[in-house]
């Protein structure tokens, strides 16, 4: 899921004439792919029934989109997770809609937003809650950085152990794959190849600025935070909510930190560093079929159309 990346208006200050173009993001959904642009985005999805490409766009207007506030330096990175509440669950909706019309099945939003509120109430019980309790139980001190450390091996375990369990399963297994679909063809318009099949298929299975990567370093930053944090001897009703208030702060720097090894990715540290970020995408994507690539392809056109619709206005 490589995340959108769009200057603020101080950037394009900086680089004045020189202008960075805009760099596409993207997400999986159900049997489809979400592509975002600028101002634009497209959901591409194949009907079961008739193994049909279908295409919803759509205009990105509201505050978060288009506000300079939201464009600014660690602001954006709160902004992200906003915007995938938003945008990622819209498509998602509208994907699992799509496909579940031609089974003949009805999925209406109240029973969607129930399924979602359950499984966020589970992913902090499971990924904040449970490390806190375990490594309560292994370091009884808890305000040290031992338990910072030990808390934050345990996330990072429990998190990549849920995704290589649920990967198990034939429905998430297609949902990978589609991932892997959406980065190649980003990964090959980027480097300039024709948005055909047997182009795209060339490309990258992984991408330095993906979603999954973007999880690794926020649990990379929150250990430094937790840490600062360890520092104040916290009791565990002030440990939890740290854990909570800490959120904006931890996106944040970790948007910042991924932002940043993505456009220096040619530099030798950066490569370096880049390693690990890459290597969890292993665990979120598989290789597509090309009739999968054809979608994450039709998703990606339609996008862009918008966009040059748009410059051309």
């Amino acid at each position: 899921m490589p995340l959108p990346d769009e200057e603020s208006e101080a950037d394009q200050k900086k680089v004045l004439p020189k202008k960075e173009p805009f760099f596409y993001g993207g997400q999986a959904v159900i049997e489809g792919v979400m592509m975002r642009g600028r101002r634009h985005y497209a959901v591409a999805v194949r009907v079961p029934n008739t193994l049909q490409i279908v295409v919803d766009r759509g205009e990105l207007n509201a505050p978060i989109y288009v506000n300079p506030f939201w464009k600014q330096p660690f602001v954006r990175g709160l902004a992200l997770i906003g915007e995938q509440m938003h945008l990622g669950m819209k498509a998602l909706m509208w994907s699992a809609n799509m496909n579940a019309g031609a089974r003949d099945v009805q999925i209406g939003k109240r029973e969607i937003t129930g399924s979602v509120a359950v499984a966020a109430v589970f992913g902090l019980l499971l990924f904040i809650g449970l490390p806190l309790v375990l490594a309560g139980a292994a370091v009884h001190r808890s305000g040290s950085f031992l338990f910072v450390v030990v808390e934050g091996l345990i996330r990072v375990g429990l998190v990549l152990g849920y995704l290589s369990l649920i990967a198990l399963l034939p429905d998430v297994r297609r949902v990978f794959q589609y991932h892997g679909a959406e980065h190649k063809t980003i990964n090959a318009f980027e480097a300039g190849w024709p948005l055909e099949v047997s182009s795209v298929r060339r490309a990258s299975l992984l991408h330095p600025r993906c979603g999954t990567g973007f999880l690794l370093v926020v649990l990379v930053v929150s250990v430094v935070v937790f840490s600062i944090v360890a520092l104040a001897q916290p009791n565990w009703f002030w440990l939890i909510a740290s854990r909570v208030l800490a959120i904006p702060i931890i996106a944040g720097t970790g948007f910042e930190a991924i932002r940043y090894m993505a456009r220096h990715r040619t530099n030798p540290v950066v490569k370096v560093l880049l390693l690990p970020v890459l290597g969890t995408q292993k665990f979120t994507t598989r290789q597509p079929s090309d009739d999968m690539l054809e979608v994450a392809i039709a998703a990606f056109n339609a996008a862009r159309e918008g966009e040059e619709e748009v410059a051309a206005a």
